[in-house]
């Protein structure tokens, strides 16, 4: 016997289960908030941007010039990464901390067909992720015509502290929000199995879908008969 639900039959499901839909995205929300605001360790992101130019004399720069330099960036992203740039920062900054721990706080990012490198440098404190940034910036300049034997890297901008640092993680709202969502799918999809898994026969509908033949005749409940009898006599 195929069944099938009616639009009405779901909004009665979902009505009857108000309260789950209710109490589980509130919980979820509850304790997203909790979590993201005594839990998890606020991040801070610093960055600082490089320019691969290589200087050449007035009137000389052409086009092979400025590819040359874009085909640097890719290698300079790796280098900016590699355990020479990044165990030299960590020793001129007496950090304890190992070269895996900076490299996996170290992002190297650029545009399309840009100059321009981005170091950012995410840590638990802002004034930790702006030391780090310029050191790696910094060094990686040092090191480059060494490395490259070409000197064609300029600091563009520093990283700043600034006067109120916001974390770029956690986001509360954003958690919130999620988990107001992940819970009301919860609460739906636990409204409808529950409704499933209950036999329990309420209507002369739920009849007709098992025995699959039509109700010719239903008993009052007595009580709605002897209140009836109460109001005629």
């Amino acid at each position: 016997m195929e069944e099938t639900i009616s639009l009405k039959e779901i909004f009665q499901t979902l009505k009857q289960r108000w309260r789950l839909l209710v109490a589980i995205p509130f919980f979820a929300m509850l304790v997203s908030a909790i979590i993201s605001s005594f839990v998890l360790t606020p991040m801070y992101e610093r960055s600082t941007q490089l320019l691969v130019n290589q200087a050449v004399p007035e009137g000389q720069l052409n086009q092979q010039v400025v590819r040359n330099n874009l085909e640097l960036i890719d290698t300079y992203s790796e280098i900016i990464k590699s355990p020479r740039i990044l165990n030299e920062v960590i020793e001129a900054e007496g950090l304890d901390m190992t070269y895996g721990d900076l490299e996996a706080a170290v992002s190297v990012g650029s545009q399309s067909n840009s100059q321009v490198v981005t170091i950012t440098v995410e840590s638990e404190s802002p004034a930790d992720a702006t030391l780090l940034t310029n050191s790696i910036a910094t060094v990686f300049q040092e090191q480059i015509p060494d490395i490259m034997s070409i000197d064609n890297v300029s600091i563009l901008s520093e990283a700043e502290i600034g006067e109120d640092p916001t974390p770029v993680s956690p986001k509360p709202l954003l958690n919130i929000a999620i988990a107001f969502v992940v819970g009301l799918m919860a609460a739906v999809g636990l409204a409808f199995l529950l409704e499933y898994l209950d036999t329990t026969i309420k209507t002369e509908k739920d009849i007709e879908n098992i025995i699959d033949l039509p109700v010719l005749g239903a008993v009052s409940n007595m009580d709605s008969v002897d209140a009836a009898a109460k109001k005629t006599s």
